[in-house]
């Protein structure tokens, strides 16, 4: 009986001081561990702007962890909209969850808005979230300062298959496809990019879809046409102030 009761309070003492060791090893790495997801964040958003971060054609990829919070803390003007385009006081743009939002009804959704400015010229950075084959699949959209351009785009997903669906982020040459392509006709009607199967036949509003990924590449269309269609009241409030020369026609 003694014996017994041995073995039962060992283990008692050893389960509660492996529990503490993990929860003090917890404690310790999560600063840690916070900068690092924090850092993976704005590399991922700063990879959006392709060869356009740096005159010297420099990406995201190219930087040090340190470079990357350099970058966004120097070059990087956060912005809150509503579901109005309204901008909402008080909230950082990085701490916007959009897997989150994206449970809310969509007037009640907040969206995140990035601006990056290099030189004279400014970036805007938009952020999309939709559904692939097998779960959630992700973006972030760089247009030009005419508001219409896109500069680049970088994807990412949770559980596409490798070497079909999963290239929307593991092949470079996927996103490179959106760089020039534009989201408004010639007329200023708003069309988004489409992934097309078989090849794009219009370069300035499709791009090549996956072969052998249907769905993810439909995933992505969908993606991007319900996702950028949300900041349309943002878009629109900033494109009924742009120039005459720059040649929108934003009625």
């Amino acid at each position: 009986m003694n014996s017994t009761r041995y073995v039962i309070i060992f283990v008692l003492i050893m389960t509660v001081s492996a529990a503490l060791m993990l929860a003090g090893t917890r404690e310790a790495t999560m600063a840690k561990a916070l900068e690092n997801e924090a850092i993976f964040n704005k590399r991922a958003i700063l990879l959006a702007l392709g060869s356009n971060l740096s005159k010297d054609g420099q990406t995201a990829a190219d930087l040090t962890d340190a470079q990357v919070l350099e970058m966004f803390d120097t070059q990087v003007e956060q912005v809150v909209v509503d579901a109005k385009g309204k901008q909402v006081e008080g909230q950082m743009a990085e701490k916007i969850d959009l897997a989150r939002e994206r449970k809310k009804p969509e007037s009640e959704r907040l969206l995140p808005i990035f601006i990056f400015s290099r030189d004279s010229e400014k970036f805007y950075i938009f952020s999309v979230r939709g559904s692939g084959l097998w779960d959630e699949i992700w973006g972030s959209i760089a247009l030009k300062s005419d508001l219409n351009t896109i500069a680049g785009a970088a994807f990412d997903h949770k559980a596409e298959t490798p070497g079909l669906g999963a290239e929307i982020k593991d092949n470079p040459a996927f996103p490179a496809q959106f760089e020039g392509t534009q989201i408004y006709d010639a007329s200023g009607k708003y069309v988004s990019i489409l992934v097309r199967k078989g090849g794009a036949v219009d370069k300035t509003h499709e791009v090549d879809g996956i072969s052998g990924a249907t769905i993810t590449s439909d995933g992505v269309s969908v993606m991007l046409f319900k996702g950028l269609m949300m900041y349309q009241p943002y878009l629109e409030s900033l494109r009924s102030n742009l120039d005459g020369k720059l040649g929108l026609n934003t009625k």
